[in-house]
């Protein structure tokens, strides 16, 4: 358990920090896809992700009380799982912009999704127990490396929230047009 706990750790580090890069430089600030017509789905699929990763940080992760709470994250895992199909289907159409989506950053979001998904198996062979035919969840992590985890959960919650919010601006026209202003200045 310990051992997991300090794999699902760095996962969600290395997560976290390739999800900045992808999520807030390259999809924001360098490519600023929500300006243009043809990325406007592709940023409101990625405004949905950045809605449910702070809810599977405490949901999943952080909400260890309660086993609703858990089974609430399972259910935004589940729903970002569907979104993500939907971002890959609609990658292609959207990056015609810029000649389609670059094979580094194609690669850059095989790791991205990959160190998110491993980061939540892991975590389930924490969380989750087999026993007598059943699945039990455990209400409870008590282990040293727990409360490291729980300090890097802790302090990536108040930045993804800010991500999300982000994200859900640029959806709208007027806030849209006081980033870009924002971000133009020198």
């Amino acid at each position: 358990m310990e051992t997991a706990i300090i794999i699902t750790s760095v996962l969600l580090i290395l997560f976290s920090i390739l999800a900045l890069y992808d999520g807030f430089y390259l999809h924001i600030f360098k490519y600023k896809l929500h300006n243009h017509p043809e990325s406007k789905t592709e940023h409101y699929i990625h405004t949905i992700r950045a809605i449910f990763f702070p809810a599977i940080l405490y949901f999943l992760f952080l909400s260890q009380s309660c086993s609703l709470s858990f089974i609430i994250g399972l259910v935004v895992v589940a729903l970002d799982l569907l979104v993500l199909a939907l971002d890959a289907y609609t990658e292609k159409d959207s990056r015609e912009f810029m000649g389609g989506l670059p094979r580094w950053e194609y690669i850059l979001h095989l790791f991205v999704n990959g160190f998110h998904f491993a980061s939540i198996a892991v975590f389930l062979s924490i969380k989750l127990q087999f026993e007598n035919n059943q699945i039990i969840i455990l209400p409870t992590i008590e282990n040293q490396n727990y409360e490291l985890l729980h300090t890097i959960l802790i302090n990536l919650l108040p930045g993804s929230v800010l991500v999300g919010l982000l994200h859900f601006f640029l959806c709208f026209s007027k806030t849209s047009i006081f980033w870009n202003n924002l971000t133009s200045r020198k």
